[in-house]
């Protein structure tokens, strides 16, 4: 069972990161509007490092956003802001009936 759409009031955009290059940071194409429900709450989150790192924005969306959406991607909040994924869970609960989503944590 997935999270329910009408919960997924915001619209983000998300640019898949894909590696470094000799200028930096690289990223996939943009896309847009994905629906999804913004926490705009500082909180402590763990980032791939195992380090603690503050997060200001956390984003409920569908499973499937996990596999578009690494560690280093960027997100366009709702209100135009631009942040970097610090961590990426998905949440399953196979045969238990609880919706399933992405939670992505974001600097």
């Amino acid at each position: 069972m997935r999270l329910p759409r009408w919960l997924l009031r915001h619209r983000v955009t998300v640019e898949p990161y894909a590696g470094e290059s000799a200028y930096g940071k690289t990223y996939g194409p943009p896309v847009p509007d994905v629906r999804a429900l913004v926490d705009a709450r500082i909180r402590v989150v763990r980032n791939r490092e195992g380090r603690e790192v503050t997060s200001t924005a956390t984003v409920y969306a569908e499973p499937d956003l996990a596999a578009q959406c690494p560690p280093e991607s960027r997100i366009t909040l709702p209100d135009g802001r631009i942040t970097t994924v610090i961590a990426v869970a998905p949440h399953t609960a196979p045969g238990m009936g609880l919706p399933e989503c992405t939670e992505v944590a974001c600097e």
